[in-house]
């Protein structure tokens, strides 16, 4: 994929015309030039993507997750750089900084907002795509294991899982999630209630930081290797690679998925649900996905279909299950058989492609007191609506709710009966306006009955409606961040501020919602 300077030039001047994104702003003085001469000094010219080059559209959109990403208002990077070791991305960071220009980390591209490959204003930035920095190294008898950060969930459940049958690691559903981002924000999926986010799981990692240094859990420090684990992508530096702690699984769990209409009394059993799911032994985790007139219950238990029964008969009979709904297997089947599909198989989990047939817009909320009644009828009214969504609720309690809120930039620990996600999607070739607009009601018709001061959110699904940062002096401001941060991080969000501040004060890493250093806060 050679390019040629003079050419790349020569078409941010003529304002890259031939493609579908927005054109960045003119980069002919703003050391873009320099940016791409300093990186070919320092790695191979085949790892370098500009606007010019053939392949730099399929590069780019290789994960993107969300159509409205691909619009001709997206304002696109001039520049990609694919890393295949440390030191290119070393290199990424010290030519950016030598030449003002920023860069955007993307590891699997599955940003509510998009942050990691595109900006929503003008301005000059190159996206470091960790595609390529993807190994997994398990160690079955340490029961750890060492992941990069463009690996996808699915790359480590089956890497852990091709070690030991006996073990996993507690973190998201959906396999094509890239490691770095997920880890970044905390990330919670069916073994949440059992041994905790993936974050209270992470024992060391390695950080490219803004001066290019490569540091480890030693040489970064406790605050900065605190504000890592949870404090969200793109504020603090580049994580390379993690090491996990992975967990025990028995050889058999139980799963299942059986909806409830509105008719067959969905509204009674989410009732009780909200209130039991949180008290569960910590072995079972029941889930509830709602759209239209159904509450569809997917669940997980560390067990046999016997023993589920058994519970279940005695804690929650109002769901109905029986043997019929039970599904036995291994822990590693378990996790294409909720996102992909009963008929997936195992190595479906490895396929990395993206489909951004549509587009989607999400937001989020915590319940520390349960919702009536009267209130789950009004909710099941809107999303009876037409260009109604989705609601989500998944229930925490037992190890995530363990840990005290500060142990990690999660917050949302002791108190929180469930999260919800609210979730709109629309066909790639209209604007999403009346989809937007119900979540926007939605989300404001919740607001009685969800946390307050703050109403919290969760940064993994991120959502700019919160709130975006105002950069004073070329500096992110502490007081105009607020405003979202301590939504996403409650009291936590100063104690991020001051680690950006000794790692980053200069304020390099940014984004639209990215920590401001509280050093030097406006």
């Amino acid at each position: 994929m050679a390019w040629s300077r003079s050419f790349a030039l020569a078409a941010v001047l003529l304002g890259f015309l031939s493609c579908c994104y927005a054109p960045v702003p003119s980069l002919a003085s703003s050391g873009s030039d320099g940016f791409l001469q300093c990186l070919s000094a320092a790695m191979p010219k085949q790892l370098l993507y500009t606007q010019s080059s053939s392949s730099f559209t399929s590069v780019l959109t290789s994960s993107v997750w969300n159509h409205k990403f691909l619009t001709a208002s997206t304002v696109r990077p001039f520049a990609i750089v694919k890393p295949t070791n440390a030191s290119h991305v070393q290199a990424a960071v010290v030519c950016g900084r030598q030449n003002d220009v920023r860069i955007r980390v993307r590891s699997g591209g599955h940003d509510y907002e998009g942050l990691s490959y595109r900006s929503e204003r003008p301005e000059v930035f190159a996206v470091l795509d960790l595609a390529d920095l993807r190994s997994v190294s398990v160690d079955p008898k340490a029961a750890t294991a060492w992941v990069e950060s463009g690996a996808t969930l699915g790359e480590l459940y089956y890497a852990v899982s091709k070690a030991s049958k006996l073990l996993a690691f507690p973190a998201g559903l959906c396999p094509t999630v890239g490691v770095g981002g997920h880890f970044s924000g905390g990330e919670f999926g069916m073994l949440v209630r059992k041994y905790g986010t993936a974050i209270d799981n992470v024992l060391d990692a390695t950080l490219v930081d803004a001066k290019g240094r490569l540091l480890d859990k030693q040489a970064m420090g406790a605050d900065v290797f605190w504000a890592i684990r949870g404090g969200g992508g793109g504020s603090f530096g580049v994580v390379l690679s993690w090491k996990v702690k992975l967990v025990p699984v028995p050889p058999t769990v139980t799963m299942f998925i059986l909806p409830k209409s509105v008719d067959e009394g969905a509204i009674d059993i989410l009732a009780k649900w909200q209130e039991v799911a949180p008290a569960f032994p910590e072995d079972l985790f029941i889930n509830v996905v709602i759209t239209k007139q159904v509450a569809k219950f997917q669940s997980m238990y560390l067990g046999t279909c016997d023993a589920l029964l058994s519970l279940m008969e005695t804690r929650f009979p109002e769901l109905g299950l029986n043997r019929t709904h039970c599904k036995e297997m291994t822990w590693i089947q378990s996790v294409p058989y909720i996102y992909l599909g009963t008929t997936a198989t195992v190595e479906d989990i490895l396929d990395r492609s993206t489909s951004a047939s549509s587009s989607s817009k999400s937001t989020s909320d915590y319940v520390r007191q349960a919702i009536t009644k009267d209130v789950w009828a009004q909710i099941f009214a809107w999303l009876a609506k037409p260009n109604g969504g989705v609601m989500i609720a998944d229930p925490y309690g037992g190890k995530v709710s363990s840990f005290s809120e500060s142990a990690t930039p999660f917050p949302h620990r002791g108190g929180v009966l469930y999260n919800i996600q609210y979730m709109n999607f629309w066909p790639a070739a209209t604007d999403g306006s009346a989809q937007t607009k119900w979540l926007k009601d939605l989300y404001a018709f919740m607001e009685p009955h969800v946390s307050q001061n703050p109403r919290e959110a969760y940064v993994n699904y991120r959502d700019l409606d919160l709130g975006q940062n105002v950069v004073v002096g070329n500096l992110t401001s502490y007081k105009a961040a607020q405003v979202w941060g301590e939504k996403y991080y409650k009291d936590n969000f100063k104690r991020l501020a001051m680690a950006k501040g000794e790692v980053d004060p200069e304020d390099y890493f940014r984004n639209e919602q990215s920590i401001p250093p509280f050093v030097a806060s406006k």
